[in-house]
């Protein structure tokens, strides 16, 4: 897995110029909403980190998600042997 902090720091620190494909409705939404960014590279380049980060996060969900139910029936029973000492109200 990609340690996202350092993946962050790497890429901000090199720049390669490419070339890439977009519609024309893709470049006009860019348009539209560049705003406070400079150019549309630099807010593809924002765009993009952010997606990588969702992913990132996704990923982690996903794992926590599996050790948890991994857990579940364990978690349960202790869940269950809790509720025994509630006082009824």
């Amino acid at each position: 897995m990609i340690d996202i902090i350092h993946f962050k720091q790497h890429v901000s620190s090199m720049k390669v110029k490419t070339s890439i494909t977009l519609s024309e409705e893709i470049l006009e939404a860019i348009d539209l909403h560049i705003g406070e960014y400079r150019s549309r590279s630099e807010f593809l380049e924002t765009a993009v980190r952010q997606f990588i980060a969702q992913l990132a996060r996704k990923k982690a969900e996903r794992r926590d998600l599996e050790i948890i139910n991994h857990h579940a029936d364990s978690l349960n029973a202790e869940a269950e042997d809790v509720l025994t000492y509630q006082v009824p109200l």
